[in-house]
């Protein structure tokens, strides 16, 4: 069984919540509720819960205070909120699920269905690490290889390369990095922080754009000198994006 905490200062949203868990997923089991930071710390260390089903806005302060506080964070989190945008941005650079307000059951089913009880926890605190170092402005993105969850800082990132269904990460260091993700997931990420997909298997970073070379799509060279093709039906806006910057 995954030992459950509810944290959500509406009496509706843990109820709603409740009857959504005991209806549709018989895996879990709720040892505890809290409303506040305070309560949530508490029942924390008093239960040691396998997952947390936390709320952003509490009376006290937010949920990313409740994790900051803790001495330790051996378990998940899904994040269980209304919209805010910038807290999604860091949700999803930090790999950390989450659910919009109102509950759909269906996705909080798809969410649970992720947890198991035997992730490693220096997984889960990286996760945490990276989410708790976003939570203002987002600096680090948690990548998942095959080793185990890494943490890069976004700026280091040269470009990505598509590799069938995972992604190549090439870093400002040389290091090259498999994750187990593809490159469209790294466009939706990263498209709003200066990065651009120049082609379908090149994401890159204007950052460290060091020459474009004209022709039919052309093509980049990269500050390590690597070169990246662009694509014609890229091309304008491309060169628009590079100005832009």
């Amino acid at each position: 069984m995954i030992r459950t905490i509810i944290i959500d200062d509406e009496m509706q949203g843990r109820k709603t919540l409740r009857n959504f868990i005991n209806k549709y997923c018989s895996n879990v089991e709720i040892v505890g509720e809290a409303e506040s930071v305070k309560e949530g710390l508490e029942a924390i260390i008093l239960n040691s819960p396998d997952l947390i089903l936390l709320d952003i806005n509490l009376p006290d302060g937010t949920g990313f205070d409740l994790l900051e506080k803790l001495p330790k964070m051996d378990f998940k989190v899904i994040f269980v909120t209304a919209y805010n945008q910038h807290a999604i941005k860091a949700f999803k650079y930090s790999a950390i699920d989450y659910i919009l307000k109102p509950i759909d059951p269906d996705l909080l089913v798809e969410a649970i269905s992720k947890v198991k009880k035997d992730d490693r926890l220096s997984e889960i605190e990286k996760k945490l690490e990276a989410l708790l170092s976003n939570r203002k402005s987002v600096e680090k993105l948690a990548l998942p290889s095959s080793n185990g969850i890494l943490l890069v800082k976004i700026d280091d990132i040269i470009r990505c390369e598509s590799d069938s269904n995972y992604t190549n990460i090439f870093l400002q260091n040389k290091q090259k990095i498999l994750v187990t993700k593809t490159l469209k997931d790294y466009d939706d990420i990263l498209s709003d922080v200066g990065f651009f997909r120049v082609h379908k298997s090149h994401l890159i970073n204007l950052r460290f754009v060091k020459q474009y070379i004209k022709g039919e799509g052309g093509y980049v060279i990269m500050e390590d000198n690597s070169q990246v093709e662009v694509s014609r039906r890229r091309k304008d806006e491309f060169i628009m994006a590079l100005k832009s910057i």
